[in-house]
């Protein structure tokens, strides 16, 4: 039995009291029922994780290399160092603003598993594509690089988060099929590349415009696993609706 894994990913938003101030009132809200946590700026990492008892905190990207001249970056050694555990690379806006690919985010997990920290893979295709019929092709091709060359005990612990581009801050959100549909083909790809095994135990996230009104439709389905969400995982009075739906 997969266990559900809601996680807030705040962008460039909240400062380190704003982020202590979340932790502190919703902390104490989380239940056994999921996984729970919020994707923090770097700067709040160490005093959220700190102060986290039961929400997981995660870094929001990180760099594949361990040191060098990657003025700005961060590197997976610190963020063992205060103690992360988890990661999300691949998001769909540090792939269009920061020119991730899917072979840098394959370097990313590969060093984000051997520091034993889970990454939270990112993945989903544009309006565009969307509307041209490609996005079974965009999440294959997707996760064939953004997986490549893993091991498939390995791929079992991961996350992947499947948000397609036009749902993302936009107030829309892909009706409960399509996302139920691209997540299946999700799981299928991984079946395709690391065997069912590997497959079943994966836990696949929907991300885009998720929020209290829909958490629960999208939570019943079969291969949905959980939610990373944007907007409404700012507020505490919102977050903690979702945590209290998803009981």
């Amino acid at each position: 039995m997969r266990k559900p894994i809601i996680v807030g990913n705040w962008k460039m938003n909240k400062t380190i009291a704003e982020a202590v101030e979340f932790i502190k009132a919703v902390d104490p809200v989380c239940h056994d029922g999921a996984t729970y946590g919020v994707g923090t700026s770097f700067l709040a990492l160490n005093e959220a994780n700190k102060l986290a008892k039961n929400l997981i905190v995660a870094a929001e990207n990180c760099h594949f290399e361990d040191s060098g001249a990657f003025t700005g970056e961060v590197s997976v050694p610190m963020l063992e160092e205060i103690g992360v555990k988890y990661c999300i690379i691949g998001h769909s806006e540090r792939r269009e603003m920061f020119g991730d690919t899917d072979e840098t985010v394959n370097k990313k997990a590969k060093r984000l598993i051997k520091a034993g920290i889970t990454p939270i893979v990112c993945i989903g295709e544009t309006e565009a594509q969307y509307d041209a019929g490609e996005s079974e092709k965009v999440i294959r091709d997707q996760l064939s690089g953004s997986l490549a060359d893993l091991c498939a005990d390995c791929v079992k612990n991961i996350v992947i988060a499947y948000e397609p581009i036009w749902a993302i801050g936009t107030g829309k959100s892909a009706s409960v099929e399509i996302a139920q549909n691209c997540c299946h083909i999700v799981r299928d790809q991984v079946e395709k590349m690391y065997g069912k095994e590997a497959a079943d135990a994966v836990r696949v996230q929907y991300g885009g415009s998720v929020k209290p009104e829909n958490i629960v439709e999208y939570m019943a389905q079969p291969d949905i696993d959980g939610a990373l969400i944007g907007g409404a995982s700012l507020k505490v009075e919102s977050f903690t609706d979702i945590i209290n739906k998803t009981k």
